[in-house]
């Protein structure tokens, strides 16, 4: 097993988190905030639009099994990458999306799975690509919250769970 991580952030945490832990090849999910400014800060903070924090989740996966670039495909397949600041009924810039990578190989895949899907579209691609400069765990009740609680809300299509389980 050759592991690789990437963080993800595509609105509310809770859904992508279920998402890509139905994906064959990912070894874990884990949700929390990444890149603000504010300290290990607390759900409410961070809903407050004060800490810079968006909704993320650390994504562990087998490079054996699935690659960055199918993971990303994926990930695209459950956002909106037009949309700013919002995810189905989700709003804020805790909802924001983007790609944060610890990995400076990873980039160039990134910006080539971004350019790509940017002709398929008439408006601008807004998924946040950047480096990982912080990611502070959620509370223990976001982690995945949706096995918890299978009625939960999730901005997803619940459809597209089965295209998760597919890979």
């Amino acid at each position: 097993m050759q592991k690789e991580e990437i963080y993800l952030a595509g609105g509310c945490f809770w859904g992508v988190e279920h998402f890509f832990s139905l994906v064959k090849g990912v070894v874990a999910t884990q949700v929390g905030y990444a890149n603000g400014h504010t300290e290990k800060p607390s759900y409410e903070q961070v809903c407050s639009n004060s800490t810079g924090h968006t909704e993320t989740v650390h994504v562990i996966y087998d490079t054996t099994t699935i690659s960055l670039k199918k993971l990303l495909s994926l990930f695209f397949e459950i956002i909106d990458p037009t949309s700013l600041n919002k995810q189905g009924h989700d709003i804020g810039t805790q909802y924001r999306t983007g790609i944060y990578y610890t990995n400076d190989d990873d980039l160039p895949i990134i910006k080539s799975l971004i350019s790509e899907l940017s002709s398929h579209y008439d408006k601008l691609i807004v998924v946040e690509v950047c480096e990982l400069k912080t990611f502070y765990f959620a509370e223990d009740y976001h982690q995945k919250y949706l096995t918890k609680n299978p009625d939960g809300y999730c901005h997803i299509n619940p459809a597209l769970f089965d295209l998760a389980k597919k890979f």
